[in-house]
């Protein structure tokens, strides 16, 4: 079970560097046929890692008990959408015409920029869903960029017991082609039953890491299943061990920290309140901003209400805080 949201900070590595564990809270997700998430961005200790600001992970999800992942079209602004599976297959359409099914191991990259919209539904032949999905902040110079979509099926990398897939960025020697507005790292990391292996990082970049499955340390620091374990930079390496019996995976996400303020509601990144308000009036107003979705059965989702309040821009805390254990 997830633990509840919030930062925890439950060790070092060995140079005294702390590792802040973000627990994930369970959230509905795609309206009134919702399937359960679990969220470790954003939360109140930890708004972005680089310009990565949200991760959502979910399953394995019986879809015979469960009835999959059925999110009617919505919007986007000032973002990318990642979406990476571990086992089932998703159908994504969007208002550029795009048409794709998510599979494991395949990158799909949706760039929301000025405004964009598409569907996700679990297909027919899913039987188990389980996967991730991750969206990247635009820095404010591209942030009204064109939309836009990508596909990359990234080559498995061997290490000592241990296999990588990087998706986006450099590591291991690997660099993905897929196009980002600022240097970002993106990857899954498969390890044996009582692997260890010890990656080399970029300095500059602080790196959060998602545990799937095992008996994870980072660093020397446990990372429960579903938490997501966050670094700070100045690491030049990151050592991984899986204590388990059984095989292990976690995502490895990274970036140099993001230096802009962002205003996150709903699907939305803007830079103010009233950029979020016009997004809201325009998407409930069908206006041409958010283009049409064609191959979903079913009406788009509607807005929710805004809060009663001005939406104020989001921070990471400096220094960290938080409960030790």
């Amino acid at each position: 079970m997830a633990v509840e949201s919030g930062t925890i900070l439950r060790g070092s590595d060995g140079s005294g560097a702390r590792v802040e564990i973000l627990g994930a809270r369970n959230v509905p997700l795609g309206g009134p046929r919702a399937m359960t998430v679990r969220r470790t961005l954003p939360q109140r200790g930890r708004t972005l890692i680089g310009a990565w600001c949200f991760a959502d992970h979910y399953g394995p999800d019986d879809i015979a008990a469960t009835g999959g992942m059925d999110v009617a079209p919505h919007p986007h602004t000032g973002l990318q959408t990642v979406s990476w599976l571990f086992s089932g297959e998703i159908e994504h359409c969007d208002s550029l015409g795009s048409h794709a099914l998510v599979r494991p191991g395949e990158l799909n990259l949706m760039t929301g920029g000025s405004g964009i919209s598409h569907s996700e539904v679990s297909t027919s032949g899913t039987t188990t869903l389980h996967g991730v999905q991750l969206w990247v902040a635009l820095p404010d110079e591209h942030r009204n960029t064109a939309r836009d979509f990508q596909h990359h099926v990234p080559d498995p990398v061997s290490l000592d017991g241990a296999e990588l897939r990087v998706f986006l960025g450099s590591l291991a020697g690997v660099t993905s082609p897929v196009r980002t507005f600022t240097p970002l790292l993106g990857a899954e990391l498969a390890l044996a039953a009582g692997a260890s292996v010890t990656l080399r990082l970029d300095a500059g970049f602080e790196h959060g890491i998602l545990v799937d499955a095992g008996d994870i340390h980072v660093d020397g620091t446990a990372v429960r299943p579903a938490e997501l374990a966050y670094a700070a930079p100045g690491r030049t390496t990151l050592t991984v061990t899986n204590g388990a019996r059984e095989s292990a995976r976690l995502i490895l996400l990274g970036g140099p920290p993001f230096g802009e303020e962002i205003v996150m509601w709903w699907n939305f990144v803007g830079r103010t309140h009233e950029d979020i308000v016009r997004a809201r009036d325009d998407w409930q107003n069908a206006s041409e901003r958010f283009g049409h979705v064609e191959g979903y059965d079913g009406e788009r989702l509607p807005a929710p209400a805004l809060p009663h309040a001005t939406l104020t821009p989001r921070r990471n805390p400096s220094p960290p805080g938080g409960q030790v254990r």
